[in-house]
């Protein structure tokens, strides 16, 4: 009896074990057919990316730099006097007119171009041009103003000349031999015929003789010149001078020389530093007087015979 009882306890527990192996495997089967791996599981949607504006193109800079301001006033002639083998006034510290009066010349050039002048220069190298060619730049225009420059071999430093032209012979004295009227162009040329014996027939002047229809217009604006290098440079006489400085004679439009001392000074730097204010000294003068009518256009293409 209790053998019995073993062998039907040990058929259940194998039935039942057996029943229990199968279903877990078909737990186990189910699983693996149902469920889905971690690489099969969709990823979540993606957040699109927020759209950037386009870009606004960046205001243009205006890179130009300003315009200069435009003169309708006369071209402006800056004579450097002497050059080349012509070394003017020199001195035993080095120093020798024609390149002092080149620097000069390119400070006046530089003041002249900043306010809207036109300027043009005889020489801007160690050139020696003739006193007619020097001339002839000026007589180019229908409307020029001359301005020579000139250091002095002596004098105190800062002092500071202003001249016109002068002629041996008087103005009046050809305008009544002439009944010339000197203060215009067609005087201009009445004067050139009655001074010299080859004037040719079609008038035009010879250039000994081209500044004279201008001494007056020449020698105001002289003084007024020299009135303010007077208050500017100690040392200065109240008034301008009246002298044959050769290269003012073949001009046929206003014209003056400037001549400063000295080049004999110590101090090289203490003559050139003058070159900023003489050149805005000047460059002032010139626009004070152009208002005021006192210097007329000068004739171009008038002088021609020699």
């Amino acid at each position: 009896m209790l053998f019995a009882v073993r062998q039907a306890l040990l058929i259940f527990v194998i039935l039942a074990g057996g029943g229990l192996a199968n279903s877990a495997a078909t737990s186990a089967a189910a699983w693996q057919e149902g469920s889905q791996t971690p690489a099969q599981i969709p990823a979540p949607p993606q957040a699109q990316p927020t759209p950037t504006p386009p870009q606004q193109p960046a205001p243009a800079q205006n890179l130009t730099p300003p315009a200069a301001p435009v003169h309708t006033g006369p071209v402006i002639v800056i004579n450097a006097a002497h050059g080349g083998t012509d070394q003017g006034a020199r001195a035993e510290n080095g120093l020798v007119e024609k390149n002092v009066v080149l620097i000069f010349a390119r400070m006046l050039r530089s003041e002249f171009e900043r306010q809207g002048y036109r300027v043009v220069m005889t020489r801007n190298d160690d050139s020696n041009p003739s006193y007619e060619d020097r001339a002839a730049v000026a007589n180019a225009y229908r409307d020029a103003i001359f301005i020579s420059l000139h250091v002095s071999s002596t004098g105190a430093l800062g002092a500071t000349r202003t001249y016109s032209y002068q002629f041996s012979s008087p103005v009046a004295a050809v305008s009544a031999a002439t009944g010339a009227d000197t203060s215009s162009a067609s005087g201009l040329r009445a004067v050139s015929a009655a001074t010299t014996q080859s004037a040719p027939s079609s008038g035009l002047m010879v250039w000994e003789e081209a500044q004279r229809p201008y001494l007056e217009s020449s020698h105001r604006l002289a003084d007024a010149l020299q009135a303010a290098l007077g208050q500017k440079f100690a040392g200065s006489p109240g008034t301008s001078s009246r002298f044959a400085v050769r290269e003012l004679r073949s001009v046929a439009a206003p014209a003056i020389a400037v001549e400063v001392s000295s080049i004999s000074v110590s101090d090289p730097n203490s003559l050139l530093a003058m070159g900023a204010s003489l050149a805005g000294t000047i460059e002032h003068s010139v626009q004070a007087m152009r208002p005021q009518g006192s210097l007329p256009a000068g004739t171009a293409g008038t002088a021609g015979a020699k």
